[in-house]
C-alpha cells in the first residue's frame, strides 16, 4: 500500500446535540468512506467532536502529520466547515497541500485539488467566504459611522445601580473625600461599573457628576458641588 492510496477521512461534529440531529459522525464517515472506495482508496478515519473556531485541535493535528509524514495523500471531509469554520485556516490548509503534494477532497462541494477544476471550485470557495466577511466587516463599520453621527452611544451600557449612586452620594455629602470613598467601595468588593475593581478618585467625581447624583443630596461649605453640565445616569469608573 502507497501513500497514493491513502485517504485520511475526517469527520466533526461540535456538540453531542449535533450528533442527534443528523450531522453525525457515522453519517459523514459513511459519505466519505464510500467516496474513497469509489477511487480505490484506503481509509485512515479520524472522528471527533470540538469546535470548527480554529485548526487547534488534536484530530487535525493527527491528521496533517499524517500528510506530512506521507503516509497517506488525501484530506478527505465532506465539507469545508467540518475542517474549519475560518478562512484563513482553509487558506492555509490548502498552501500547505501545495508544498507538501498531498490533495484536498470534499465531495459535498465538488472541491477535489488533484484536478484543475476541483482547485479552481476550492480557490473560489476561499474567496467567496473572504468577500462575504469582509462585506459584514464593512457593513458593520458603516453602522457604527451612522450610530455616531446620530450620537447614539456604542458599546456596552455601563451603569451602577441607583442605590449605590445614592450611597457615593451621601458619603460625600457627610463630608467623606473622594479617595476615602473609593478605598470603602473598593475594600467591599463592589464592582465598577465597568465591571471592574478597582475604584479611583476620578471614578467617584464621574459618579456624583453624573444625573442619577443630582438632587440626591445638598453639598455644603467645601463639599463637593455636582456638576450641572451633567445629563446620563450612565457613568465611567
Amino acid at each position: 500500500m502507497t501513500k497514493d492510496s491513502v485517504a485520511v477521512v475526517y469527520a466533526r461534529v461540535s456538540t453531542e446535540e449535533q450528533a442527534k440531529q443528523g450531522a453525525s459522525l457515522s453519517a459523514q464517515v459513511a459519505v466519505l468512506e464510500a467516496e474513497a472506495e469509489r477511487r480505490g482508496w484506503t481509509v485512515h478515519i479520524i472522528r471527533e467532536q470540538a469546535s470548527g473556531k480554529s485548526l487547534n485541535r488534536k484530530g487535525i493535528a493527527e491528521a496533517l502529520g499524517l500528510l506530512q509524514a506521507g503516509k497517506a495523500r488525501y484530506l478527505m471531509a465532506i465539507r469545508i466547515d467540518r475542517l474549519s469554520r475560518n478562512v484563513a485556516d482553509f487558506a492555509w490548509l490548502m498552501e500547505t497541500a501545495r508544498k507538501q503534494g498531498w490533495a484536498l477532497v470534499m465531495p459535498e462541494m465538488d472541491i477535489d485539488t488533484t484536478t484543475s477544476q476541483g482547485e479552481f471550485m476550492a480557490n473560489v470557495q476561499v474567496s467567496v467566504a473572504q468577500y462575504e466577511r469582509r462585506l459584514i466587516g464593512d457593513r458593520t463599520r458603516a453602522g457604527m459611522a451612522q450610530r455616531r453621527l446620530e450620537g447614539k452611544h456604542l458599546g456596552r451600557k455601563r451603569e451602577l445601580a441607583e442605590e449605590l449612586v445614592h450611597r457615593i452620594a451621601a458619603m460625600r455629602s457627610s463630608g467623606e473625600s473622594l479617595r476615602a470613598i473609593a478605598a470603602v467601595l473598593q475594600a467591599e468588593g463592589i464592582p465598577t461599573a465597568h465591571g471592574g475593581s478597582t475604584w479611583h478618585a476620578s471614578t467617584i467625581r464621574a459618579v456624583l457628576n453624573s444625573h442619577t447624583a443630582q438632587g440626591t443630596y445638598a453639598p455644603s461649605g467645601t463639599h463637593y458641588v455636582p456638576a450641572t453640565s451633567a445629563s446620563s445616569a450612565s457613568v465611567s469608573p
